[in-house]
């Protein structure tokens, strides 16, 4: 996969993951269509460590597995609950 296939893959899961974690974590989050592809790839980032860290597995056996998108959809609810607390705690 050359270097544009793997932007697109990239940009694709990481609007299913932030779209499923926005779907997933209670309350309203207003973020547009280009902050949830950013959540969802700040998620995979995440899920990635966290799953190095638990199972000491890394990207070898391939890019796009059904673990990754899983561990991408965990990091960007993750990511989505890190981020309600810190804007939280400056409304208030």
């Amino acid at each position: 996969m050359g270097a544009i296939g793997t932007l697109i893959t990239v940009v694709i899961v990481g609007l299913i993951a932030g779209f499923v974690a926005r779907a997933v974590v209670p309350g309203r989050q207003s973020m547009g269509i280009g902050a949830t592809i950013l959540l969802g790839i700040i998620g995979s980032f995440v899920g990635g460590f966290l799953g190095y860290l638990i199972f000491h597995a890394d990207a070898q056996d391939g890019f796009l597995q059904p673990s990754g998108i899983i561990g991408s959809i965990i990091g960007a609810i993750i990511a989505l609950l890190v981020y309600g607390l810190v804007t939280g705690r400056r409304r208030a």
